[in-house]
């Protein structure tokens, strides 16, 4: 099938509603990629659990839609260099780079079947300035080639905010910001998490709602500003972060 005939009838509805919500306008090679990326995804997730996310409709929605919510937080100013922790299958860092290809992208992933499958997709799409690291957060952030390097950290669905806040602010430089991508939990953890954040040197922002189409959830954008730097000894060492939270 001829790539215009698949942009204008397969992808109709997800360019429509990028713009729409985000005001993102999908150029033919971004809608391209997307394909390719839906494809080997689904094609993977036969062979391994990468998503519980498995039908084209809800990929495109919870995946793609969900990923370029993110623009919501910075608008006009998108990063120039954004580290994804716990990125999982790529989310919501490799849509994000396909949009924003001059953007330095690092992933962080623990899972190794997931790393995998990140590395294979960068290859696949040709993404430039992309690492992807086999990786805990914990001990990502207590190295000094990531440690308060970036002006974005941002993580989906990959633990509570106080929890979250210990895994993203250490790798963000001063008047840089951290973004969580929450459900409704979002404002009793953004509430609970205050003291976390300063103690990292972070302070809370402002909870963005934001709309899915055909997802009744309440999801926000939790934005952190990075304030001051982080003490040394944050993060913590691996497994210590969620036991003893802060």
């Amino acid at each position: 099938m001829p790539c215009y005939l698949f942009y204008n009838n397969q992808m109709e509805s997800l360019t429509r509603n990028a713009f729409a919500l985000f005001n993102i306008h999908l150029t033919e090679r971004h809608v391209n990629a997307l394909n390719t990326y839906e494809r080997e995804l689904l094609e993977w997730n036969q062979k391994f659990n990468l998503t519980a996310i498995r039908d084209v409709e809800s990929i495109r929605v919870k995946h793609f839609l969900d990923s370029l919510s993110c623009v919501l937080a910075w608008k006009t100013n998108p990063p120039k260099r954004m580290i994804d922790v716990g990125t999982g299958a790529g989310f919501p860092g490799i849509p994000l780079k396909i949009i924003y290809p001059n953007m330095h992208l690092t992933l962080v992933e623990s899972v190794g079947k997931k790393v995998t499958f990140c590395r294979h997709m960068v290859a696949v799409l040709g993404l430039e300035d992309v690492t992807v690291i086999h990786a805990r957060a914990e001990d990502v952030g207590q190295k000094r080639e990531h440690r308060e390097a970036y002006d974005w950290a941002i993580a989906r669905a990959v633990a509570k905010l106080n929890v979250l806040s210990e895994y993203l602010l250490p790798l963000v430089k001063v008047g840089g910001m951290a973004l969580a991508q929450k459900g409704e939990s979002a404002p009793a953890e953004a509430q609970s998490a205050e003291q976390a954040m300063k103690l990292l040197g972070g302070k809370l922002k402002q909870l963005i709602p934001v709309n899915l189409p055909g997802v009744a959830d309440d999801r926000y954008l939790v934005l952190i500003d990075k304030a001051a730097a982080t003490p040394p000894k944050y993060p913590r060492n691996a497994g210590i972060v969620t036991k003893t939270p802060l």
